[in-house]
Formats: structure tokens, C-alpha cells, sequence
């Protein structure tokens, strides 16, 4: 019997293969989180939504489909808050503030410009957040989501609950083609988060309820990655001893 890792890989590729397959994302697709075709107009559907009408502070990934979400989020005023890559700094988080860019929103939203002038931050600097948009490979209507494998997205969001940053009922999105939305049961392990709400270019779906871990699984982390991610590495020097 296969591991629901092998099932996530299977269900990562079909996907892969099939937005290559209908053009809806770049032939060299494989490896990433899809820049669909349709990412703008899924962008502005999710701006429609009250939860984004709402939000003042958004926890966002640094994707390229995500690329439209953080343009508009800080054309409309909102504190934008993005991962640095792989989580390698001291201070994981880049704090976007609209009201300090020095480039226009359109700029300020591409990691590589974002990280000349973005001020890196901890969970201890961040205010309260009001939303969370993930990127995703592979999402069912449920709200079970598949990321690369890496699993960046989970750590994040780990972080942000184990510091009180977010809650349960703080929603959770993810902008995706529709050809990424799948229709079998996708597999769920304890340390992967859900979405509350998938939204692509043609509609907008919302799951539940809501699952996601209560903070970090430190018993699923390989300790290699807790070595090379900065933030998690501080966080389990200061850990009690276990007797």
C-alpha cells in the first residue's frame, strides 16, 4: 500500500499534466505552483469577497499567480505580509506597508524587488492577521490542498498559529485555476492546513469546516529542516527539555 505521500505526488503531476496539456499554464509547469492562466481575474473574484473587503492584514505567499492578490491588496491600502525564500532568514516575513513603498505596488509585489526594500520581520512584530491566501498545485472542494512537497506553506501558517496570530476562524484562500480543483478526496496529513475558501477564475467555492494544526508538529519536522529554517531553529532551542 502506497504512503499518502506517493498519493499526493501522483495527484501533483496529473495536474501538472494537465495544465500543460490545455495551456493553462507554462509548458514548464512541473515543480511549481502553477502561474495559471486566469490568475488576474481569480484575483479580482477574490476581491469581491467580504473576508477581503475586510482584511486590513494579509499573510500572503510569494508566487507568481499570487502576484495579482498582493498588487491589489496594497493598491487598496492593506499591510502585506510574504515569506522570505525558504524561510532562511532570522526574520521570516517580509512586512510590505503600502504606505511606505518606494516603488509602485505593481513592483513592490515581485519578491526579488519586495526584498531590496521590504523590512524583515518575526511573529513578535506583526500585528493580528486577517487573512491568509496560499497558493496551491491541487485543492478539492473539501479544502484539502497540495502544495509542491516542500512544505513551506504548512510552517508558515504553524508559525502564525503558534503565535497567536491567527485563529480558527481566521479564513484561509487559495486562488487556483479550475482545472487545479480536483475531485477526488485529496490526502491529509496532521501537520496540512485546509482552505476555507478556493476561488479560480470562474467561481468561488467554500469548504469546511476549517482544519489546520494548533501550532507546530515538531515530531513531523525532519530535523535537517529545522536546521536550515532560522525561525524554527530558535523556536526549538528555546523548547523545554522533554523528560
Amino acid at each position: 500500500m502506497g504512503s499518502p505521500g506517493d498519493g499526493k505526488n501522483e495527484v501533483r503531476h496529473r495536474v501538472w499534466d494537465l495544465l500543460a496539456e490545455h495551456g493553462a499554464a507554462p509548458p514548464d509547469v512541473h515543480g511549481s505552483i502553477p502561474n495559471f492562466v486566469g490568475a488576474e481575474a481569480a484575483a479580482n473574484k477574490l476581491a469581491e469577497l467580504a473576508i477581503w473587503k475586510a482584511a486590513r492584514v494579509v499573510k500572503a505567499v510569494p508566487d507568481k499567480p499570487q502576484i495579482p492578490v498582493r498588487v491589489l491588496g496594497l493598491s487598496q491600502g492593506k499591510l502585506i505580509y510574504l515569506a522570505v525564500p525558504k524561510l532562511a532568514g532570522a526574520k521570516p516575513f517580509y512586512e510590505l506597508d503600502p504606505a511606505n513603498l518606494p516603488v509602485p505596488p505593481a513592483e513592490a509585489a515581485i519578491p526579488k524587488v519586495a526584498a531590496t526594500f521590504a523590512r524583515t520581520v518575526d511573529t513578535d512584530e506583526m500585528p493580528q492577521v486577517d487573512l491568509i491566501v496560499c497558493g496551491s498545485v491541487a485543492v478539492d472542494r473539501r479544502g484539502a490542498r497540495l502544495g509542491k512537497g516542500a512544505g513551506y506553506a504548512d510552517i508558515e501558517v504553524a508559525l502564525l498559529q503558534e503565535a497567536g496570530l491567527i485563529h480558527e476562524a481566521t479564513p484561509i484562500v487559495t486562488t487556483v485555476h479550475d482545472l487545479q480543483v480536483v475531485e477526488d478526496e485529496l490526502p491529509e496529513t496532521s501537520h496540512d492546513f485546509s482552505v476555507d475558501f478556493i476561488i479560480t477564475p470562474t467561481q468561488v467555492i467554500e469548504c469546511g469546516p476549517s482544519r489546520r494544526p494548533e501550532g507546530i508538529l515538531w515530531s513531523e519536522i525532519d530535523p535537517a529542516k529545522v536546521a536550515a529554517i532560522p525561525a524554527l531553529a530558535l523556536r526549538a532551542a528555546q523548547r523545554p527539555p522533554i523528560e
